[in-house]
């Protein structure tokens, strides 16, 4: 299975990335695209993706909003440069990716942490405390299960119920898309920024850094 469209459009930002001949990571694991950003307002963690569409639009958000997109294996579809180039997706090499090979390698790597920087944030339908409430801010992680059935119980288990948010629906629905519920994320934690001014609007409504 091939990655799937998620769509062609750069936005400037002021965290230029910069081109890496790098191939692995501090971890270990390796790079999966062309660029790393010096400070990455965030973390977005997809724990073994199912849908490639999914995965085309949140590495999409991740490079307009100026975001490290991490996708921990095993993967539901393909995303080396012959994938990628088939499906159309112009700004993947402009995205900044890691892989890790499983869960439990990205967990060593990063473990959770309820103090920061670099906190993690683990979203779930099933918890109490809502994405509008959690002081997501820069350099900080957030991690989303697999469509079918979200994060694991076996890794929940070992994240403090703080740390663990949803994204507030009606009664009675269960979940959202999974690329919808990340750019919701995103874009709560990047309210968060600017009304802390850690980041910054220029004058033309783009997301800069303070």
């Amino acid at each position: 299975m091939l990655l799937g469209e998620g769509g062609l459009q750069q936005s400037p930002m002021s965290d230029q990335p910069t081109k890496t001949d790098d191939t692995t990571r501090a971890d270990g694991s390796p790079v999966g695209a062309g660029v790393r950003l010096l400070n990455p307002r965030l973390h977005v963690v997809l724990v073994e993706p199912e849908i490639p569409n999914n995965t085309g639009n949140i590495g999409r958000t991740c490079v307009t909003t100026g975001c490290r997109l991490h996708l921990v294996h095993p993967l539901a579809f393909d995303i080396d440069e012959k994938a990628c180039r088939r499906a159309g997706l112009d700004y993947w090499p402009r995205l900044d990716l890691v892989e890790h090979e499983r869960a439990e390698r990205y967990l060593q790597a990063h473990p959770p942490r309820a103090e920061g920087p670099g906190r993690s944030w683990f979203l779930t339908s099933h918890a109490k405390r809502s994405v509008f409430d959690a002081p997501v801010s820069m350099g900080d992680h957030l991690v989303f299960g697999r469509e079918s059935r979200g994060i694991d119980a076996s890794v929940l288990d070992r994240v403090p119920e703080s740390q663990q948010i949803s994204v507030p629906m009606v009664p009675g629905e269960r979940s959202l898309n999974l690329s919808t519920c990340v750019a919701v994320c995103v874009y709560a934690a990047i309210r968060n920024m600017y009304g802390s001014g850690e980041v910054l609007l220029d004058a033309h409504g783009r997301i800069v850094g303070a």
